[in-house]
């Protein structure tokens, strides 16, 4: 008889585990509640601004539509390159609305060098940000610039990193879910060489947050 290869005998392992499982080890332990303790601030978009800053990421808070309009003119006069490469819809009506170009063809992509995108959810406690491959950018877009711009809303702020799988499989519950999942905290950053801190090794050196305080679609 022809042996199993490798992959074989752990698909077999896997599939035998889910017929037959195997009874928690202890059962009079909690694993329901959580763990870590709240912050000491009451505000979850000030518990994500510290948690970012901690892990080199920069929070610009505006509290409407109007107001990120400005906080966005002002950041992007302040840096070298005006290159501003977006590929969602909503975001590309509203950098229009507030006067702002960007490049939109996928063939400009190759000399992109801020890129632009929404999230899935931030996550307040990590100071991380959910993307997935269901986004306009696709994987490309938050790998590839050199400075990543990310724009959510209040409504996109959860807590703790089991609150957002819980929203993403809610609202991917009636469609297919995304093919990829991930976080993104802080810049792209290694130091596998001679333990010594890279940034942009293998994605963006900077990652900035631009949070709007109101609900997406509430003031268009």
């Amino acid at each position: 008889m022809k042996e199993s290869t490798s992959r074989e005998k752990v698909l077999k392992a896997i599939r035998d585990a889910l017929v037959d499982p195997m009874p928690p080890p202890y059962v009079d332990e909690d694993f329901s509640d959580a763990i870590y303790a709240r912050p000491s601030s009451e505000y979850d978009e000030v518990t994500f601004a510290e948690a970012l800053a901690k892990v080199g990421g920069q929070f610009v808070y505006s509290s409407n539509l109007d107001e990120f309009a400005g906080n966005f003119k002002e950041f992007l006069s302040g840096q070298a390159s005006q290159n501003l490469h977006c590929y969602e819809d909503v975001l590309q009506r509203l950098l229009n609305d507030s006067g702002i170009f960007c490049f939109n063809a996928r063939e400009e992509y190759k000399d992109c060098e801020i890129g632009i995108s929404t999230c899935e959810f931030l996550v307040a406690r990590l100071g991380s940000i959910m993307v997935s491959s269901r986004q306009g950018c696709g994987r490309k877009g938050f790998f590839w610039p050199p400075l990543h711009i990310v724009v959510a809303w209040k409504g996109q702020l959860i807590y703790d990193l089991r609150d957002a799988f819980r929203a993403v499989k809610k609202k991917y519950s009636d469609s297919l879910m995304p093919s990829m999942i991930t976080m993104i905290t802080g810049p792209s950053r290694t130091a596998d060489i001679e333990k010594t801190l890279v940034l942009g090794a293998h994605g963006p050196s900077r990652l900035v947050v631009f949070f709007i305080d109101e609900p997406f679609g509430s003031s268009q």
